[in-house]
């Protein structure tokens, strides 16, 4: 089964980001905020947690890869799931090494990859600083920003009913978002609806890169279920999913019309704005949803 997330702890506040610690404790802080009263002058002192939003550094073979800004927990599922988004490693195995520093003011993580992989990186490397991992940064080419996704060769079956399962518990295993109100969460789902992963991320995007790290890590096969989102369906997310190798993705929000047509370019059955009474097939040319 799928690590679970370190329990959140707090932090002394501060109107800045915590000092750097342990990746697993650092989820949130606590901000002294005053309730400012409209429809009445009822104003009150109040604390209030907010997730902690930080620099991550990617370093691969020794080269400065990316910049991301994201909740610095649970990074080497992040580091993991994102060598693999990105192409620069095609299994968990090819990944020899993570290691994970504390910075004066973010986290530095340092991947080692096999020498045949420094290739691969030095021509996909660029120098780029994103917010919550938004992938375009530094690309300059829209042939390589559209180029061809691998088709999803998995199937599964599931059903509404599963579906509205998955809707129903993905609640239960947010705890950074009960918390804060701030963040995103990616879920893994079998197929019939029981989450058995699921990581939290300021990003959608980094989110889900930790699920995708995390599931791999476990042993967990993306083809034998399908991911939830809590977020808007752009078309960074459906290319994730399919590179995974997932081929359901359910998402909280709206699609966007390249996500649209990304997954079905793919093969990638999409299930947009899913509510607890209902949500919106997009695309289903397998009949994977009964």
């Amino acid at each position: 089964m799928c690590r679970p997330a370190t329990a959140i702890s707090r932090a002394c506040a501060q109107q800045s980001m915590a000092e750097p610690r342990d990746p697993d404790d650092a989820r949130l802080v606590t901000l002294d905020v005053r309730r400012l009263g409209f429809a009445d002058r009822n104003d009150q002192a109040l604390s209030r947690d907010v997730p902690i939003e930080a620099p991550v550094a990617i370093e691969v073979c020794g080269i400065g890869y990316a910049v991301m800004m994201a909740t610095p927990a649970d990074l080497g599922d992040f580091a993991l799931g994102f060598a693999l988004a990105e192409g620069l490693i095609g299994t968990a195995g090819d990944l020899i090494e993570t290691d994970i520093h504390a910075a004066e003011s973010g986290w530095i993580v340092r991947l080692t990859l096999p020498p045949e992989a420094s290739e691969r990186v030095l021509r996909r490397a660029r120098a780029r600083v994103t917010e919550s991992s938004c992938g375009l940064c530094g690309i300059d080419n829209i042939d390589e920003v559209l180029r061809p996704l691998p088709p999803v060769a998995a199937r599964i079956e599931t059903d509404r009913a599963a579906i509205a399962r998955a809707l129903a518990t993905l609640r239960d295993h947010q705890p950074l978002g009960r918390a804060t109100g701030a963040v995103h969460a990616a879920a893994f789902c079998t197929p019939g609806g029981e989450i058995v992963c699921a990581r939290e991320d300021v990003g959608r995007h980094n989110a889900l890169d930790k699920l995708i790290g995390a599931i791999a890590t476990a042993g967990i096969d993306a083809a034998t279920g399908f991911i939830l989102l809590s977020a808007r369906c752009s078309y960074e997310l459906v290319e994730k999913t399919v590179r995974a190798g997932c081929p359901l993705l359910v998402t909280i929000s709206a699609p966007t019309s390249l996500a649209a047509e990304r997954a079905r370019q793919a093969g990638l059955t999409l299930v947009t704005l899913a509510r607890a009474d209902s949500a919106l097939i997009v695309g289903d040319d397998r009949g994977a949803i009964a």
